[in-house]
C-alpha cells in the first residue's frame, strides 16, 4: 500500500513551537547554596512554578505564579516577573490583568512597550474609554509606525470618539502588501460608517478588482449593498465570489440571505470591526512562525469581540500544536450552532480527542456534528476521516459514497481518491482501482492518484510498464515525495532492475527514514543485488518503525531465512 494522504484537512498542523517558551532568566535571589529547597510560597519557588507553567503552555497559571512572585522580590527581579507576568496574561487571554502589568518605562524592551501600549489601548477601548484608547494608539509609545496592531486599530478607535474624519484616514503599511489590504477593507467598512457610501462601494470594488483574496472584499460590499436595499446587486457580488471560492460556506449564507429577502445584516460595530482589525496581524505573524505574537493579538481581539468565532479557531490551533489539548478544546468551545465556524470547530475537537486515544468521543462528536449538519460537506468528510482512522474501512466508504452522489458528474476527485483508500484497505481492489481510474479522469495530472494505482498495479505485478511509466510521471510531478520515489523504485523492483531499484529506493529512504515499508523495500533491493548484511540492517529498521502486524510477520520471516524465491517479487508474470 502507497503512503496515502489525507488530502482533506480537517485538523491543521501548524508548524509552529510552544506558545508560551521563554528565553531563561536568572531568577530571584532567593537561593543561596546549602540553604533549602524553595518552596511555591517563596520568591524562587514561586517563579520556577510559573517557568515550568510557561514551558507547559498554561498561560493562565504562569501569570498567577509571576504576579505572586513579583509582589514579595524587591529590587531589579521585580522588573523582570513582572514582565513575564504581563506576557503569561495576555496569553491567556486575562487583558485588564495584562494591561495593568504592561510595561512602559524606558528599561523594558522596546518591542514590549509598544505591545504594553496596544494592550492599553485595547483595554480602553474594551471598557468604553474610546478617546482614551485613540491616545494611546496613536501615541508614541504604541509607535504606530512599527506596532501594526495600533496602526489598524487607530481608525476605529477614531470612529469610536466620534471622529468621523479622522477614521477614515487610510493607513500606509509598508511594504507589507496584506496588512495594506486589511487597512483598505476597514477603509471601506468606516466610509459606510462615515455615510459615506459611493466611496465605501468605490473602496470595496477597487479591491475585488486586485484580487480580493479571501473574497473579504466581496462579501463587505455585498453586506453593505443588502443594508442600502440593493439585494439584487448584493446576490451578484455573492455569486462572482462563489465562482471563485463555491466552498465559502460565508458567502453562501450570505447569498441565500439576499436572495430570500432575508433580514438586512446590521453593520458591525466599533468593537467588533476593531476585532476584525487584529485578525490580520495576527495571522501574518502566525504564517512567519511567531505563534506567541499572533496568540497575543488574538487574545485582544477577542477582548473587543468574544464571539468572533474565527479567532477562536486560530487559538485553538495554535495551542493544540503546543500541547495544550484542555486549551484548545476550551477554545474550539466556542462556536456554537448556526457559527459559520460551527462544523469546522467540531470537527477540531474530535480530532483532539482521537489524539488523545479516545476514539468513541471523536466519533461520538463527529456523529453528532454530521447528523446536526447533515447537508455539510465538511461534517460529512470528517467522520468519514475519523471512520477510516479507526480502520473502520466500509463505514468510511458510505458516508463517502453519500457524498459521491450528491456531487454527481462535478464530483470532488478526492472523493474519489479517500473511497479507493477505504476500498482498498477493505479488500475490495477492483472497486477502489474504479474510483481511481474514474478519478484521474477528472484530474489526470494529479500525482497522489498517479501514485496510488500506479503503485498498486506494482504491488499487484499488473500492468507493470504503464504502472512504471505512472509513477515516473507522479516523480516528476512531485520530485521531492519520498512516498513516489519509493514507489519508483519499487517499480523497477518488480521489473528485475535492481540496480536503479537501489538507487531510487535509498533515495526514498533519506525522504522517508520512518517509514516502515520504504526501509522494507530497500531492504529487499539490497538483497537482490548482494548487500546482505544492509539488507538485513534494512530489515532490522523497519521492525522499530511500528509496521502493521503482516509487515511485521513478513520481515521476521526474512531475516530468519532471507529473500527466498518465494517471497521475491521480482519479474512478475504479468509484464
Amino acid at each position: 500500500m502507497p503512503k496515502l494522504r489525507n488530502l482533506f484537512v480537517s485538523m491543521p498542523l501548524l508548524a509552529v513551537v510552544a506558545c508560551a517558551s521563554a528565553p531563561p532568566v536568572t531568577p530571584p535571589a532567593a537561593s543561596v547554596a546549602g540553604t533549602a529547597p524553595p518552596t511555591e510560597s517563596s520568591p524562587y519557588g514561586l517563579f520556577l512554578a510559573g517557568q515550568e507553567a510557561v514551558n507547559d503552555g498554561r498561560s493562565e497559571d504562569a501569570a498567577g505564579f509571576f504576579d505572586r512572585a513579583a509582589s514579595v522580590v524587591r529590587g531589579g527581579e521585580t522588573g523582570v516577573l513582572t514582565l513575564k507576568a504581563f506576557t503569561a496574561a495576555l496569553l491567556a487571554g486575562d487583558i485588564s490583568k495584562a494591561a495593568s502589568l504592561s510595561p512602559n518605562d524606558p528599561a523594558s524592551p522596546p518591542s514590549l512597550r509598544r505591545l504594553g501600549a496596544l494592550v492599553r489601548g485595547v483595554e480602553a477601548l474594551a471598557v468604553g474609554d474610546n478617546k482614551a484608547a485613540r491616545a494611546i494608539l496613536i501615541s508614541p509609545a504604541a509607535d504606530p509606525g512599527h506596532e501594526l496592531g495600533a496602526a489598524l486599530l487607530a481608525p476605529w478607535a477614531a470612529a469610536a470618539a466620534g471622529d468621523a474624519e479622522a477614521s477614515i484616514a487610510r493607513p500606509t503599511i509598508a511594504g507589507d502588501a496584506i496588512s495594506q489590504f486589511f487597512a483598505d477593507l476597514d477603509q471601506g467598512k468606516l466610509f459606510e460608517r462615515a455615510r459615506r457610501f459611493d466611496e465605501s462601494e468605490t473602496a470595496f470594488r477597487a479591491l475585488i478588482a486586485k484580487g480580493d483574496p479571501g473574497r473579504l472584499a466581496s462579501l463587505n460590499l455585498g453586506e453593505m449593498l443588502e443594508r442600502r436595499g440593493r439585494a439584487r446587486e448584493a446576490v451578484a457580488i455573492y455569486d462572482e465570489a462563489l465562482r471563485a471560492s463555491p466552498n465559502n460556506e460565508t458567502l453562501r449564507r450570505a447569498r441565500d440571505r439576499a436572495a430570500s429577502g432575508g433580514k438586512r445584516p446590521p453593520m458591525e460595530t466599533v468593537r467588533k470591526g476593531a476585532a476584525e482589525a487584529l485578525i490580520a496581524p495576527a495571522s501574518e505573524v502566525l504564517a512567519d512562525r511567531q505563534p506567541q505574537v499572533a496568540l497575543a493579538y488574538l487574545r485582544l481581539a477577542l477582548r473587543l469581540d468574544p464571539e468572533k468565532d474565527e479567532a477562536w479557531l486560530l487559538v485553538g490551533d495554535i495551542l493544540a500544536t503546543a500541547g495544550d489539548a484542555s486549551g484548545a478544546r476550551a477554545a474550539f468551545l466556542n462556536p456554537k450552532p448556526g457559527s459559520a465556524q460551527y462544523v469546522t470547530a467540531r470537527g477540531k475537537l474530535a480530532w483532539i480527542d482521537q489524539a488523545a486515544g479516545d476514539k468513541e468521543g471523536a466519533l461520538k462528536i463527529a456523529r453528532e456534528t454530521f447528523k446536526a449538519e447533515p447537508h455539510d460537506r465538511d461534517a460529512a468528510v470528517t467522520l468519514a476521516d475519523l471512520l477510516r482512522a479507526d480502520n473502520r474501512f466500509a463505514e468510511s466508504a458510505l458516508i463517502l459514497t453519500g457524498l459521491i452522489h450528491k456531487e454527481g458528474a462535478a464530483v470532488d476527485w478526492r472523493l474519489l481518491y479517500m473511497r479507493a483508500v477505504d476500498y482498498s484497505e477493505g479488500d475490495r481492489w477492483s472497486d477502489a482501482e474504479h474510483d481511481l481510474k474514474a478519478a484521474l479522469t477528472l484530474a489526470p495530472d494529479e500525482p497522489e492518484l498517479l501514485n496510488f494505482l500506479g503503485y498498486s498495479w506494482i504491488d499487484r505485478g499488473e500492468n507493470l510498464p504503464e504502472a512504471l511509466a505512472m509513477v515516473q510521471k507522479a516523480v516528476s510531478l512531485d520530485p521531492k515525495s519520498g512516498a513516489m520515489i519509493d514507489s519508483l523504485g519499487w517499480g523497477y523492483f518488480k521489473l528485475g532492475q535492481f540496480g536503479p531499484a537501489v538507487e531510487k529506493l535509498e533515495a526514498a529512504v533519506v525522504l522517508e527514514p520512518a517509514d516502515p515499508d520504504v526501509n522494507n523495500h530497500l531492504g529487499d533491493a539490497y538483497w537482490r543485488v548482494g548487500r546482505t548484511v544492509e539488507a538485513r540492517f534494512q530489515w532490522q529498521r523497519v521492525l522499530s518503525l511500528s509496521p502493521t502486524d503482516k509487515l511485521k510477520r513478513e520481515v521476521e520471516e526474512k531475516l530468519k531465512s532471507g529473500l527466498t524465491p518465494d517471497i521475491s517479487t521480482a519479474v512478475v508474470a504479468h509484464q
